[in-house]
């Protein structure tokens, strides 16, 4: 098969949606080499990740052969049925508008907070996600949803037939499932001053991530304990400055930014326990990473975060910081549970491991290509 990607993001972004798109097309093109992968991207990134990831020899970046504003939206149309691109797939919540009958399309929908918490976005940006997502929802000839949480979202806000929905859930890239050996985490630690105990908070630092709770547990969980906090600045960071001056918490509290990516996997793993109260996720990918890194995770209700973390990590809830602190002082106190933790959690993650992942959405493309 010839399949399409609106890869955007893949060939732009470094973090997030990005790594999601270049992870699965790597995931596919590995497992079916039979395929020939074609990304769709208005423009490309200069990066040795994303050059790399078009190295591959059945990946192939598609530039627009004749470049227009909204060619993701209508021009790329014509391109794709001269590629004879078989499947389309939307990674990030969107399809081109008004697709040819002859190819089939999928939409991944990674979530709905904008229409959960529109209080986080400007009018304007969703106003515009709205109509993509829900265009994409109605107009696709099948979804993935990357949790039940977002699945439920779906039918809730769109009304959307759930036969027409599947649940596929991510991974994180394999640089998080390798443990790392002692010496080069050693190497990063001094690199980066990190202390010998701590707690991890990976994200960027905005309202729903919640990082303020964390801050404000942080008084209350065995001092010898500090937080390190990976992720770029928004507008909420004066806040959270703000109050960690105010309980006095600056010598605690350790801020790292333009992490190389390469550097992550090994924060994670010297990480004492990983601690992610975000109020709504689509999914929860750093939940992910840290289980891989068998780091122990303290999370959130209310969300998918506990489809993302399983039963082998606590859950709080995320406006009680009280409990949030209880839940890390529990795993610090008790280096039984903590080992079980690490060992539960790497286990449980092995249902989000790439061969197992690749194979399910194979499955998806084949299906919709099958006659009735």
């Amino acid at each position: 098969m010839n399949i399409g990607f609106d890869g955007k993001r893949a060939a732009n972004n470094l973090t997030g949606l990005g790594n999601y798109s270049r992870s699965l097309v790597l995931q596919l093109s590995e497992f079916f080499p039979q395929n020939q992968y074609f990304v769709y991207s208005p423009k490309v990134k200069s990066h040795g990740q994303i050059s790399s990831f078009f190295k591959k020899e059945n990946i192939h970046l598609m530039l627009p052969r004749k470049s227009s504003l909204l060619w993701r939206s209508f021009g790329i149309k014509k391109q794709l049925k001269q590629d004879n691109i078989t499947i389309y797939h939307g990674l990030s919540n969107e399809i081109p508008i008004g697709m040819p009958s002859s190819i089939q399309t999928m939409v991944t929908m990674h979530d709905l907070i904008f229409l959960r918490y529109p209080q986080y976005y400007k009018f304007i940006d969703r106003t515009i996600y709205n109509f993509k997502s829900k265009y994409a929802c109605q107009h696709a000839d099948h979804i993935i949803a990357i949790s039940e949480q977002t699945k439920n979202d779906i039918i809730k806000y769109y009304h959307i037939d759930p036969s027409k929905i599947e649940v596929l859930y991510q991974t994180c890239d394999d640089s998080f499932k390798q443990l790392i050996p002692q010496d080069f985490k050693e190497k990063i630690r001094e690199k980066y001053s990190l202390p010998q105990k701590y707690l991890l908070n990976v994200g960027t630092i905005e309202p729903r991530k919640n990082l303020l709770a964390v801050v404000r547990a942080l008084p209350a969980i065995d001092p010898a304990y500090k937080l390190v906090v990976v992720g770029k600045k928004q507008p909420y960071a004066q806040k959270v400055m703000a109050e960690i001056q105010r309980l006095g918490l600056e010598e605690r509290v350790i801020f790292l930014k333009d992490i190389p990516f390469s550097d992550l996997p090994s924060i994670y793993q010297l990480a004492t326990v990983f601690v992610y109260p975000s109020f709504y996720e689509g999914f929860g990918i750093p939940v992910i990473e840290a289980l891989y890194g068998k780091t122990p995770v303290v999370s959130a209700t209310g969300s998918c975060l506990e489809e993302a973390g399983g039963p082998y990590s606590l859950y709080v809830d995320p406006h009680d910081f009280t409990a949030l602190a209880k839940a890390v002082n529990t795993i610090l106190a008790d280096p039984d549970l903590a080992e079980r933790m690490k060992e539960g959690g790497l286990s449980f993650a092995q249902k989000f491991n790439t061969p197992v992942l690749a194979s399910q959405l194979m499955n998806s493309y084949r299906n919709m290509i099958l006659p009735a």
